[in-house]
């Protein structure tokens, strides 16, 4: 293979741009799978990536097209994957800019593209959609040109649906995105991302920088110091296919037969085993994910544990963003505090988890990081049942984020008040084309995973996006709500909310349970407190049960000595009685 014509790019896109649609057509147009195998969304492997119409997982394929090879890395659009993007950008040469005709360049499109432009990728503008009716490809023209600078002729516009303009695509990544870039050294691969085959052990997907990793040679990992062997190489296509040896410049695998989850890191990088002495550099490596949300995770049976450890640990190797620590809980048990890039991220895991390794757990309310000051003592606290009472702290500080929301210009006064209403700060307000706006705003972490994505949505009917980073620390005014059911603190249910709407969320919470819970056969009594005050109660009935229902006739003493003894058991169930809050209730509370 001619190292000029290998083509490794990327396709940066927001939601529903179309990305999947169009990678579908490019797998088509260069024959990687066959007619009668290829079905929608074919690099979404995942069920649930299709039934919610999103990318999820990166997915790197290889395609041959007049005697090019071209590696394509899918990569998902939503914010809380970027990590994702980050990764798959660092084995590229080159990405797809593609905005969709109706909608326009949006939040997480910026977002991407400013990562891609540090990066010094090269740029090919794709219009998608250009068969719709309502298409606004002439204005949608302009935004990319005030954007990047791009030419009106550089411009390519297509349909993924019906593939239009594909192959001029096709014909444009040949000319426009440069070959890899290459040294005659020793050997390097980086690991970019991997996963758990149970016979295989761990499949580390590489890009190769340097030199030749054949099969059966002798390779070693840097980042653990671990020696093993490469029992398998080849490409993805998008299935695994194996070759002899994969050569600078290539997208490909490494089975590396490693069982322990751990030992083989993204980031990583590879290097053959007799190179190991020498000063061979290691290649730049990814940036360790910073945690947004916390989450814990408990398993229903304390036996599971073992079980729930295993999952996490596999899916780290295909998810990198993931992190994990053991937790102990004087309720639920042993379980493990998670750290998330936000609340899909923490929705995708939780589901992965059951589906993909079929343990069940319970998840405690999403919380953020607090800095907690105490004289001269600092601490972060990530859980909200271990957050302190005023008495117990001096100063407690909240992380801000940055926020940049696209949305059309009639919808500034919504995207405002939506901002404020979620105690955000608004900031510098641009023109982006004609008809939308680039606004600039502030928002607390603990109100970013308390439901502003959908609130922004539904005030701008679904036409705003945004895309976030961290900003700094901030001091706050915050007290702790714990919920209490049957007079026993439900862990999982504790949440930091703002001194001054402490009783009404209170109320909002209380109430939101009693919905929830179902009933027993005793009455139990919700409550809701905040610093040692009961702010909020609710009182769930018993369930009703007829013990007279087989009676017919006689005299009324018969009843009433069961309703007597009825009450006295109802009592005693009171008394002793102990609510388990089933996993499913955890789960529909969870968007509290």
């Amino acid at each position: 293979m001619n190292i000029l014509n290998v083509r490794n790019f990327s396709i940066i896109a927001h939601i529903d741009h179309g990305k999947s649609t169009l990678a579908d057509r490019l797998l088509e147009r260069t024959g990687a799978i066959e007619k009668r195998k290829m079905k929608e969304q074919v690099l979404d492997s995942m069920d649930l990536e299709r039934e919610r119409g999103i990318t999820i997982k990166m997915q790197p394929v290889r395609m041959e097209y007049y005697g090019h090879i071209m590696n394509l890395i899918d990569t998902p659009g939503h914010v809380d994957f970027s990590y994702e993007v980050s990764r798959a950008l660092l084995c590229c040469e080159g990405a797809l800019l593609l905005v969709d005709a109706t909608q326009g360049i949006e939040a997480q499109t910026l977002s991407h593209y400013f990562l891609a432009r540090k990066l010094g990728l090269t740029f090919i503008p794709v219009i998608n959609k250009i068969d719709l009716p309502h298409a606004r490809v002439d204005e949608v023209k302009l935004e990319l040109e005030k954007l990047g600078g791009f030419r009106p002729e550089e411009i390519i516009a297509v349909s993924a649906k019906d593939g239009t303009g594909v192959e001029a695509l096709l014909d444009a990544i040949i000319e426009r995105i440069p070959a890899p870039r290459v040294s005659k050294g020793e050997s390097r691969a980086l690991v970019f991302d991997s996963f758990f085959e149970s016979h295989k052990g761990i499949v580390a997907y590489v890009r190769v920088m340097d030199g030749v990793v054949k099969k059966n040679d002798s390779i070693f990992l840097k980042a653990r110091s671990r020696e093993c062997i490469a029992k398998e190489v080849g490409y993805m296509t998008p299935s695994l296919m194996q070759r002899e040896e994969i050569v600078a410049g290539d997208v490909g695998y490494i089975v590396t037969g490693v069982k322990e989850p751990g030992e083989v890191r993204v980031g990583d990088t590879v290097i053959l085993r007799k190179d190991k002495d020498t000063n061979i550099e290691a290649l730049p490596g990814y940036q360790e994910p910073k945690p947004v949300v916390w989450a814990s995770f408990f398993p229903t049976e304390q036996g599971a544990f073992a079980q729930l450890f295993d999952a996490l640990s596999k899916l780290k190797l295909n998810d990198s963003s993931l992190s994990f620590q053991e937790k102990a809980s004087m309720v639920l048990g042993r379980g493990f505090e998670c750290g998330f890039l936000g609340t899909l991220h923490l929705e995708i895991t939780a589901e992965r988890l059951k589906r993909e390794f079929h343990v069940e757990f319970v998840v405690t309310q999403p919380s953020v990081s607090y800095r907690i000051t105490k004289g001269e003592e600092v601490s972060i606290v990530s859980s909200a049942s271990l957050f302190p009472r005023r008495h117990e702290r001096d100063l407690v500080e909240e992380q801000w984020m940055k926020l940049e929301v696209v949305a059309p210009r009639d919808n500034l006064q919504d995207v405002v008040r939506t901002v404020e209403a979620f105690e955000g700060i608004v900031g510098e307000i641009a023109v982006l084309g004609e008809t939308r706006l680039l606004c600039n705003a502030e928002v607390p972490l603990r109100q970013m995973v308390n439901g502003f994505f959908d609130a922004l949505k539904s005030a701008t009917h679904g036409y705003a996006s945004f895309s976030y980073e961290i900003g700094e620390w901030r001091v706050a005014d915050l007290v702790r709500l714990d919920v209490s059911v049957h007079d026993e603190r439900v862990e999982a249910l504790s949440r930091v909310i703002r001194a001054n709407d402490a009783e009404r969320e209170a109320r909002r919470i209380v109430e939101r349970v009693k919905n929830v819970l179902p009933q027993e056969l005793f009455q139990l009594k919700i409550q809701g407190e905040v610093e040692g005050r009961i702010v909020a109660s609710e009182t769930l009935k018993a369930m009703r049960k007829d013990v007279t229902g087989y009676l017919y006739g006689g005299d009324r003493s018969r009843k009433m000595k069961l309703w007597k003894k009825q009450q006295e058991g109802k009592k005693r169930l009171k008394e002793q009685g102990r609510v388990d809050i089933e996993p499913d209730v955890y789960i529909k509370l969870l968007g509290m």
